[in-house]
């Protein structure tokens, strides 16, 4: 009889150590789910908030564009400037001409400095919408896999 007792325990014991351990299963699944739902809306602002880098460094790379087109326009000008004065003979003029191309020699290079930064941005914000991208894909599958896991765990095993 106490050998039966015993046997009985035992077996009463480790069903209820396995429904426990089942509930601890679906508790933990459904935690992992929580946070692969966190990570996966944080992937999402951090998609959209590359995208608006993106789109605002193309914006100022073709306005840096616009000002370096802009500034040769008015370099060619100053230099048909320049000649006339000089062909009339008006040095002041000639000399005021050529400070206004090496002024706008200057914001040229700065602009293609810009530009060159803008395009680095640009680079960056690729590569980090890229890697996010990637990330909230591989969310959506642990997401997935952690529905798949709480309905097997419910469902038992």
């Amino acid at each position: 009889m106490r050998r039966y007792l015993l046997g009985a325990t035992f077996l009463l014991t480790a069903s209820l150590f396995a429904v426990g351990q089942d509930q601890s299963d679906i508790n933990h699944d459904r935690k992992d789910l929580h946070q692969d739902k966190r990570d996966l809306n944080q992937d999402r602002k951090d998609i959209r908030n590359d995208q608006r880098d993106l789109n605002q460094d193309r914006a100022d790379g073709n306005r840096n564009a616009r000002d370096i087109r802009n500034d040769q326009k008015d370099i060619n000008h100053d230099r048909a400037d320049m000649r006339r004065d000089l062909a009339k003979g008006d040095t002041a003029d000639a000399a005021r001409d050529r400070k206004d191309i090496r002024q706008d020699q200057r914001d040229i290079n700065h602009g293609r400095k810009d530009l060159r930064n803008d395009q680095k941005d640009i680079n960056h914000d690729r590569k980090d919408l890229h890697a996010d991208r990637r990330d909230a894909k591989h969310d959506v599958r642990d997401i997935r896999q952690d529905r798949r896991d709480i309905r097997h765990d419910k469902h038992g095993k």
